[in-house]
Order: structure tokens, then C-alpha cells, then sequence
């Protein structure tokens, strides 16, 4: 896979954020809330650790 792909695929993925903290505000979503927290902490490393690797 070349840098260009990896960027690619990692704004994808980033764009699709706001999904996440969407379902983090849904009050009905119970203990799946931990889960949901976590992926978001992890999608924030992912975004942050693809900048260092692939400054613009």
C-alpha cells in the first residue's frame, strides 16, 4: 500500500467521526457507551499518528 492510499483510507475513516460522537449522545445506548468511547480514543490516535507519519 502505497502513502498515498494509507492517507486516503485514514480521512475515510476520519470523516465518519462525527458518527461515533453521535452515538456516544444517545442515552440508549447503555454500557456500549464504553465501547464507543474507546473507539473514538483509538480513531484519535490513528488520525493523529498518520500526521506524524505523513506530514502534509
Amino acid at each position: 500500500m502505497d502513502k498515498s492510499t494509507i492517507k486516503d483510507r485514514v480521512k475515510t475513516i476520519a470523516s465518519r467521526r462525527q458518527v461515533l460522537i453521535d452515538l456516544l449522545e444517545n442515552p440508549s445506548i447503555g454500557t456500549l457507551r464504553v465501547d464507543v468511547d474507546q473507539a473514538l480514543e483509538e480513531l484519535d490516535e490513528l488520525i493523529e499518528e498518520c500526521e506524524e507519519t505523513f506530514p502534509e
